[in-house]
């Protein structure tokens, strides 16, 4: 019988890997960290309005846009590197913004604008950012008076899926699905 060394030093890194953090984080309550507003590029994508339609309509852009940029920021090493690449897509952010508004029976458009705006404090899992200004892509539906979805662009923080649940992308699970499969 032949071993494959490969995969069998893999699965043992894989193993002590998670012993370290179930040993690490294991009955340990999570405490939330706080964050320094400069690392984080936030996304914003406000709806025309509170009414039921535009907020549903809201949703389908962002899971629209969310899947356009994904694989661009992929590609960011830094946050600056994030704001350049985004900053090159507005109008194409836009573009499938409005795409979805008309799908969908609206005709109002969409503005996308990389800027720096004053954000309450909110909380994400354990990472907390605290209120002040950050950069932020912002996604104005229409007149953008409506309620907002956010995320954070840079780091990914999170993935929009289906139905507005959030999918949380592992780099680690990526590689292990890839190995296995």
């Amino acid at each position: 019988m032949k071993i494959d060394f490969k995969k069998l030093a893999l699965i043992v890194c894989l193993i002590a890997g998670i012993a370290v953090l179930l040993f690490a984080f294991g009955g340990q309550k999570r405490e939330t960290e706080t964050v320094s507003q400069s690392a984080y590029l936030r996304i914003h994508i406000r709806a025309d309005s509170n009414e039921s339609a535009a907020q549903a309509v809201k949703y389908r852009v962002r899971d629209r846009v969310v899947a356009y940029l994904t694989p661009v920021v992929a590609e960011a090493k830094t946050k600056t590197e994030a704001m350049a690449l985004i900053q090159t897509q507005l109008p194409n952010i836009e573009r499938v913004a409005k795409g979805v508004l008309e799908e969908n029976g609206f005709s109002y458009g969409a503005k996308a604008a990389l800027t720096r705006e004053n954000f309450p404090t909110r909380v994400y899992e354990n990472v907390t950012l605290e209120a002040g200004e950050y950069d932020a892509l912002i996604l104005n539906l229409g007149s953008g008076a409506g309620d907002n979805w956010w995320c954070v662009v840079y780091p990914p923080l999170c993935f929009a899926g289906e139905n507005g649940n959030i999918i949380y992308q592992s780099k680690i699970k990526e590689i292990i699905d890839r190995f296995f499969s």
